[in-house]
């Protein structure tokens, strides 16, 4: 095995649960269980100098030969997802068969096949990169099953027609993973296995597979209590236009300002910015109360709680924030050059310190930092 290639897939494989520590605390949730399966190729190396060796030691040359260095393979898993960021997991794999055809001289054949089985158990560590997508890196044992089966004819023969073999060795992996609900992911990985071939030598079989995720009761787990109810909260209305008298008579109308605030979870599923159904019918109703306004400019701001980096939580109020302006620009008809958005972070928070103790992302902290957690849309005109 090549030894830098394995040193990269080590250290990405070990830093995916140290990212549990940083980054994305935003977006954690309670320990489920899960279970899939995946499917794809399997390739192998033959050591044709080897084979070429052991026959010339025999007294015999090699004048021809092929070899099967691919197979399908799948593996069934199941495992325990602790946090987003670090899991366990364990299953079965097969990596299907190899094998050669060596035809020599004096006139004979030799033919070899080796199949290739197992269990393992890895520790998989996930690292975010958006609401969907995460990089995978795993590291973990495997103890494979290798059978070999030999047959030969004319000048060549075989001692030891079917040596198996049984040993503990490592495994390594790295992949991509689509969340395409709470319930259903898709990953798709590249994973080594250090393997004893049963004939005293040891090699690496690669494994590049697409695999199907599906979570017990991820979708039913109370990450953030929803809002009771889609309607907003909207501040008291303005003073009453001050009208100054002059000569010759005219009325100035000062312009009125209105601050609405929607709850993150009214308009958005949670660590996502696609609008609900809930969410657009509160911007549907807060479109019609604006109806026949003219306006000077409308402010869209995006908030977050203070669980999460910085980065990822500017990001994600950006992104919502981004996102309620568009609705109201395709849906309400208003012109986009008068809305702005924009998001601030955690940088805006309503709770106090004292209010919401802890830093870990409990169920208890996560609800107590709801107020933290909105969309913010401000509105100047003149009626």
């Amino acid at each position: 095995m090549n030894r830098k290639f394995a040193l990269r897939l080590l250290s990405l494989a070990a830093l995916g649960p140290c990212f549990a520590t940083t980054g994305f605390a935003q977006a954690a949730e309670g320990g489920y269980f899960y279970g899939g399966g995946s499917i794809g190729q399997s390739r192998a190396k033959i050591d044709t100098e080897r084979i070429n060796a052991n026959l010339l030691g025999a007294g015999l040359s090699t004048t021809s030969m092929s070899t099967d260095e691919r197979d399908t393979a799948y593996k069934l898993f199941g495992g325990y997802q602790f946090n987003r960021h670090f899991g366990l997991e364990g299953g079965y794999f097969n990596l299907g068969r190899f094998g050669f055809n060596s035809t020599t001289s004096p006139a004979g054949t030799l033919n070899g096949e080796m199949k290739v089985q197992g269990v393992n158990l890895d520790l998989v560590g996930t690292w975010p990169l958006s609401a969907r997508w995460s990089a995978l890196g795993r590291v973990g044992a495997q103890y494979a099953s290798t059978r070999d089966s030999f047959s030969s004819t004319g000048a060549v023969s075989v001692r030891d027609a079917n040596p198996s073999k049984r040993e503990l060795n490592y495994k390594l992996g790295v992949g991509m993973q689509y969340e395409v609900s709470p319930s259903f992911l898709v990953r798709a990985e590249a994973e080594r296995f250090r393997i004893n071939d049963a004939v005293g030598n040891h090699g690496d079989v690669n494994m590049f597979s697409v695999g199907l995720v599906f979570p017990f009761g991820r979708a039913a787990e109370p990450v953030r209590p929803m809002a009771a109810a889609p309607a907003p909260y909207v501040a008291p209305p303005p003073p009453a236009p001050v009208v100054v008298a002059a000569a010759p008579p005219a009325a100035v109308v000062v312009a009125p300002r209105r601050k609405v605030r929607f709850e993150a979870e009214t308009l958005f599923t949670f660590d996502q910015s696609d609008l609900r159904p809930e969410g657009k019918a509160a911007l549907d109703t807060f479109a019609r109360e604006l109806k026949g306004s003219q306006f000077e400019v409308i402010t869209v701001i995006g908030h977050a709680d203070r669980l999460g980096s910085t980065a990822y939580n500017q990001t994600l109020s950006a992104q919502r924030a981004e996102v309620v302006k568009a609705y109201l620009v395709s849906s309400a008809g208003i012109d986009p050059a008068k809305v702005s958005a924009s998001g601030k972070s955690e940088s805006a928070p309503v709770t106090e310190p004292a209010d919401c103790k802890g830093d870990k992302p409990t169920a208890k902290l996560i609800a107590c930092l709801q107020p933290d957690r909105g969309v913010e849309i401000e509105v100047v005109g003149s009626r």
